[in-house]
């Protein structure tokens, strides 16, 4: 068995670079748009997307849980193309997820513990599909992009619906936008 003390300084630092490029890589997602209706069946196709994992807060509903009918007419066109969704949220509020759910009639799990892999993986078990063939949508990086990344799922990170952000989101928006900022600039090739 190699130990760290084996290797030599050069190869220990090569070695944390490495993992911490590797880490840096799981907050970049495979593609970022602006909302969910730029999500396309010919965008899917082509990437061997099969499935939609979304997010609710700030990704379908704005913070009054206002859920536009642009985005419920969105969600059945790409489920009368074959396209199966399935709502994944954070939140512990049942009542305002199911009611989101049962408008775009999609499945959902709400309290998942995200970027934790769990419960990504039993819906994935659920839809029966190989990892590469789902798409998880959301409008965080350290939730829904690195959870789905961690799972070697296709990430689709979009802006979210308010700028006006719950207070648990807040710290993390600078971070995120500065990751947004390289991709827009083209320093990240994300797709």
């Amino acid at each position: 068995m190699l130990r760290q003390k084996d290797l030599a300084p050069m190869t220990l630092q090569r070695l944390r670079i490495a993992k911490g490029e590797k880490m840096r890589m799981k907050l970049y997602p495979n593609l970022y748009l602006s909302n969910v209706q730029e999500i396309t069946i010919g965008m899917l196709i082509k990437n061997k997307i099969k499935a939609l994992i979304l997010d609710v807060d700030n990704t379908l509903i704005d913070r009054s849980k206002n859920l536009s009918e642009e985005i419920v007419e969105w969600s059945r066109q790409l489920q009368g193309q074959g396209i199966k969704m399935y709502i994944l949220s954070n939140t512990n509020q049942a009542k305002k997820v199911k009611a989101i759910a049962e408008k775009l009639e999609v499945p959902y799990k709400i309290f998942a513990k995200k970027p934790l892999k769990g419960e990504f993986l039993k819906i994935q078990q659920t839809l029966k599909m190989k990892p590469e063939n789902i798409a998880v949508v959301g409008d965080q990086i350290f939730t829904d992009v690195l959870g789905g990344n961690r799972c070697h799922m296709f990430t689709i990170l979009v802006d979210p619906i308010d700028e006006k952000d719950y207070w648990y989101t807040i710290w993390k928006r600078p971070i995120e936008n500065r990751i947004k900022k390289k991709i827009v600039k083209g320093e990240i090739n994300v797709f």
